[in-house]
């Protein structure tokens, strides 16, 4: 009995665990499915301050990427998700790194995109704990849909939105260098 119990136990450990890729601590879906669109992990790393962990970043498209310009160009559904992974990243940090990656990604230039900034930035204003995710999606012609630990936060139209904001990751200065490697496929 005890054998049947065991091995009933391994073989619905080994199903779960079928599908899920680890990103260091981190254990994210190797299929996302948003609307009709399902997405495959492009690739993915985590953010270390000072050796400390911060976040996962990771990148689902429909097809696989390994040039930042591709993906910035492509008019596909692509999804980035970012799993919380310290209690030291709070929506107040989230959200100034937010500024400042938008600023950087678009070289100060971003006076097109001020408006749906801070619409985007509203989103974020909840508090954030560790294993909280966010799925930053972009749906093909549309623009970037927002969700946290799966509710649905907002919606930002523009794919010129989308560009920049993927450009916060996998710009030619990203947020983490980790991160748009992990992210593209390509080890550091």
């Amino acid at each position: 009995m005890n054998r049947i119990i065991t091995l009933t136990f391994l073989i619905a450990f080994s199903i779960s665990a079928i599908g899920q890729i680890r990103i260091d601590d981190i254990v994210v879906p190797e299929k996302l499915t948003f609307g009709e669109e399902e997405l495959t992990f492009n690739g993915g790393a985590m953010r270390k301050v000072l050796s400390f962990k911060t976040y996962a970043g990771a990148l689902y498209t429909k097809q696989k990427y390994n040039e930042d310009k591709k993906v910035l160009d492509s008019d596909e559904t692509m999804a980035i998700r970012l799993n919380i992974a310290s209690k030291k990243v709070t929506n107040e940090r989230m959200i100034k790194v937010f500024r400042k990656g938008f600023d950087d990604a678009m070289y100060g230039n971003t006076q097109s995109l001020d408006a749906r900034i801070e619409d985007f930035l509203k989103l974020f204003d909840s508090p954030m704990k560790i294993n909280d995710y966010y799925d930053l999606v972009y749906l093909k012609g549309k623009g970037i849909k927002t969700f946290k630990n799966g509710k649905e936060l907002g919606f930002i139209k523009g794919r010129d939105f989308k560009y920049a904001l993927f450009k916060i990751w996998l710009g030619h200065e990203p947020a983490c260098q980790i991160i748009k490697g992990g992210m593209l496929g390509i080890s550091e």
